[in-house]
């Protein structure tokens, strides 16, 4: 049977997750489909993490479903970049060309997808530098190109800009957006309200572990659904 051509939508109904009998997300129902970026905001401990972490298959839910459309397994083609990269200990390009050798490309391959990688990010001419001695901002950007070289539908990215300047911030935001173009789905949480403006397509509203909204960038900004959201937006959320 031939592979389906997409494996969007990603439906979710009733998503719950509990930790140590704690409820943290409760009765999340959204779908995920093609298009601009979908940014996951709310106030800190709303489960913005966990939510991204279930839909890329690190936790169990405790109760709900994560359905994929057509495909029982997205795993091949999805990828996961997270706040504080995970690199190994070797060079640049190494990094780029591993997730690539585990999914069984070719080394000529790996070695061509992992070079297109590196241009995308800007750091081709640091190809044979150690990972670990890169700036913060040259790590995420590496973290994305190594992604990238996966040409996954679907890339979850948790706050990837939350430890870095404005200028590292800027390089890596226009990456985001230059995927995004090229076809890629964006779901990323981000705490950051002006950087939600600039990259949402689409905003999905987390509170006390509750999807509480999900609607078009533009409406979401300008006129919140909810009065959690406008206070949200305003600055004036108490947890």
């Amino acid at each position: 049977m031939r592979a389906p051509d997409t494996i969007l939508p990603l439906t979710i109904e009733g998503l719950g997750f509990a930790r140590d009998g704690q409820p943290i997300l409760s009765g999340v129902s959204f779908i995920i489909d093609a298009g601009p970026p979908s940014i996951i905001i709310g106030p800190n401990g709303a489960g913005k993490s966990v939510l991204l972490r279930l839909l890329h298959g690190l936790l169990v839910p405790s109760a709900g479903t994560i359905q994929w459309s057509g495909i029982a397994d997205p795993r091949p083609r999805q990828a996961m970049v997270f706040q504080r990269p995970v690199l190994l200990r070797r060079s640049v390009l190494a990094n780029a060309t591993c997730p690539l050798a585990l999914a069984g490309l070719s080394r000529a391959e790996q070695l061509a997808r992992a070079h297109a990688a590196l241009e995308l990010v800007g750091l081709a001419a640091l190809a044979d530098r150690p990972a670990r001695s890169l700036s913060g901002g040259e790590q995420q950007r590496l973290a994305l190109g190594r992604a990238a070289a996966l040409r996954p539908e679907i890339l979850f990215l948790d706050e990837p800009c939350a430890s870095l300047d404005p200028a590292a911030t800027q390089a890596v935001e226009a990456i985001i957006a230059r995927l995004a173009t090229a076809g890629t789905k964006i779901v990323m949480t981000t705490h950051d309200l002006a950087q939600a403006r600039r990259l949402a397509g689409e905003a999905l509203f987390l509170h006390r572990g509750r999807l509480l909204e999900q609607s078009p960038a533009a409406r979401f900004f300008t006129d919140p659904a909810t009065s959690e959201a406008a206070a949200f937006l305003a600055g004036a959320l108490v947890w």
